[in-house]
């Protein structure tokens, strides 16, 4: 049989072209990133808590990670965040200064474009606030900020979930800060403020709040009354707050520090002026003779332990949902 000559009309055979890369569908769920309380609504906001109340989630992250950088120290953040992973079925990839070093060893940019390619989020814990922007900017993926030096939004999801597991309603309800207005401070009362609590800020002179963030608080919804006076600002109140005098990157500020916070100590005479079921709050780490006596942070008002629980359901509670905002047949 004389074999059959292939028609010259017919192309050579070559390998098959790769496949083009998915392109965004105008239906597709914008990306959405949590570097401070505001990017949430306040209707987002109760979704995430009630999220974080559940404590049987779906696997919405099965066979997925979730890189998590840490610029600074973390006890609370890595051992919290890598469990929430672990919670909703992913795989939590901590990562420390030293193996990438943002900025110097490789920009923040092209980290955000590496661990988009492997991960379904990238949550950071970094000094500077403009980082987690540069990584926002060019993820491809959720952008979550696990601390800066302007904000600490999951602390603040923690904290008003122990308000809301403690108080039930929070409208109407008085938080009293008491202490630097620093990152904590400034996340706590978009968190407070935006869900009905009335709070008020003492601070010594030079570490109050400024202008442009009283701005802020007031057009998000947050207003936040603000004086020099601990017994003003706890008068009345239903919970009080505070956070250490010296946090990290101030260590050479220490002396001074202490020496302007002298009379913002929360003791017991200070709790006094608060409510007589008031609560103490404190995101930890704590100085027990410094900002807070160790009768009031060991006493039964405490509710620093539920708060530090809290820190993994709230980041639980916001994975999941970012988890289903970018895919809304997660459940």
């Amino acid at each position: 049989m004389t074999p059959t000559k292939p028609s010259s009309l017919s192309p050579p055979s070559s390998p098959p072209s790769p496949p083009s890369p998915p392109s965004s569908s105008p239906s597709e769920a914008p990306l959405r990133h949590f570097l401070e309380v505001d990017d949430l609504s306040v209707s987002e906001i109760e979704q995430v808590l009630a999220m974080s109340k559940d404590q049987s989630p779906p696997p919405v992250l099965a066979g997925r990670g979730v890189a998590l950088l840490f610029e600074k120290p973390s006890l609370r953040t890595r051992s919290s965040a890598e469990l929430a992973v672990i919670a909703l079925g992913g795989h939590p990839v901590s990562i420390t200064k030293g193996e990438v070093d943002l900025g110097k060893r490789e920009s923040p940019e092209d980290a955000a474009r590496t661990l988009s390619l492997y991960h379904a989020v990238i949550g950071a814990r970094v000094h500077e606030h403009q980082t987690l922007h540069r990584l926002a900017s060019a993820a491809k993926v959720p952008v979550v900020n696990l601390l800066s030096d302007r904000s600490h939004p999951l602390q603040a999801l923690a904290d008003v979930l122990t308000l809301q597991e403690m108080m039930g309603d929070l409208t109407g309800r008085r938080l009293a800060y008491v202490g630097d207005a620093n990152n904590v401070a400034r996340s706590l009362v978009l968190a407070a403020g935006r869900l009905g609590l009335e709070v008020a800020v003492a601070s010594p002179p030079g570490y109050s709040f400024s202008q442009d963030d009283l701005g802020c608080f007031r057009r998000q919804g947050a207003p936040v009354s603000q004086s020099s006076d601990p017994r003003e600002a706890v008068a009345g109140a239903d919970a009080v707050y505070t956070d250490v005098w010296v946090s990290m990157g101030q260590e050479a500020e220490c002396e001074r520090r202490k020496a302007d916070f002298a009379g913002f100590r929360v003791d017991e005479a200070l709790m006094k002026s608060a409510n007589s079921e008031a609560v103490f709050m404190h995101c930890l780490p704590a100085h027990r003779g410094l900002e807070v006596a160790a009768e009031v942070i060991d006493g039964p008002q405490s509710c620093v332990w539920r708060q530090a629980a809290n820190r993994m359901h709230a980041a639980r509670g916001l994975l999941w949902w970012l988890a289903q905002t970018a895919n809304p047949a997660a459940s």
